[in-house]
């Protein structure tokens, strides 16, 4: 199953390879960051991170279909430029299901809450390595251009792993 808005690419690829997913990692990331510091339970960052993400995705498919219509107003007509712009900015969507499982088991008293948090920030920090990996390697094949872009787009998670541990110590 492919898609054309993503480079003919398959679906959860062409997804996940947008600035919209790696929008969507650093943003669900800031969350458990401020979520988490605010009580310190997998809980409340759990509710936290769906509803901020919800509102964010919301907010997103909004702009991009405002975006549509005005740059082109002839082409796009409102139902076509918000299934455009939905379907566009899941990525934001799709990337926080990870940190949202870890929360859940958080949450349902599987894993300890501090856990949990930590985990859901670490496994986010890894999927930005990754998504920085594949996304350069796409440009540059060399193995040091793979792993600067890799190193670079993990250390958005890694901030935000030294603000929560600077935050809560």
């Amino acid at each position: 199953m492919t898609d054309s808005e993503f480079g003919g690419e398959p679906r959860v690829a062409g997804i996940l390879m947008t600035e919209e997913a790696v929008y969507g990692l650093i943003l669900v990331s800031g969350m458990i960051v401020v979520s988490g510091s605010a009580t310190g339970t997998s809980a409340h960052a759990l509710v936290t991170v769906v509803l901020t993400v919800i509102v964010f995705y919301a907010a997103h498919v909004y702009a991009g279909a405002l975006a549509r219509l005005t740059a082109s107003p002839r082409r796009w007509r409102l139902a076509t430029s918000l299934r455009a712009a939905a379907r566009r900015s899941s990525g934001m969507l799709f990337a926080s299901v990870p940190a949202l499982l870890i929360l859940l088991l958080g949450a349902t008293r599987i894993m300890e809450d501090d856990s949990a948090i930590w985990t859901a920030l670490v496994v986010n920090t890894g999927i930005l390595g990754i998504l920085g990996w594949v996304a350069i390697g796409r440009w540059n094949p060399r193995w040091y251009a793979r792993a600067a872009g890799a190193v670079t787009t993990a250390a958005f998670g890694g901030a935000l792993i030294v603000v929560k541990a600077v935050v809560t110590h």
